[in-house]
């Protein structure tokens, strides 16, 4: 499980990240009439949150996550800064499911 983990804090910040620009590419598209930003940013953040979902959904079976609450984690990397709060709530849980596997 804590081999699973690494790879979704990195992702969950990469796409945290990856969508805060998009917003700002759609701010400069709508906004300045200049779509250049979106067709650029738009193709790697779809590529980068497909890879997030592979990381969350691998970490969500080795840690038998429920079906909701993996759906939420996934789900996060489409609302801004969401994915940041969940990074933090889900490596806490990991966490902890570490430590009681250990004891």
């Amino acid at each position: 499980m804590e081999s699973a983990l690494k790879p979704f804090r990195v992702m969950a910040y990469i796409v945290g990240c990856m969508l805060l620009a998009l917003v700002v590419a759609m701010v400069v598209k709508y906004g300045f009439d200049n779509a250049t930003f979106v067709a650029v940013v738009g193709p790697v953040h779809g590529f980068v949150y497909a890879v997030y979902l592979l990381t969350a959904l691998n970490l969500g079976l080795k840690a038998r996550w429920s079906w909701p609450y993996t759906l939420g984690v996934l789900l996060a990397g489409t609302i801004p800064f969401l994915s940041f709060v969940i990074e933090r709530k889900v490596t806490e849980r990991v966490r902890q499911q570490i430590a009681v596997a250990a004891a």
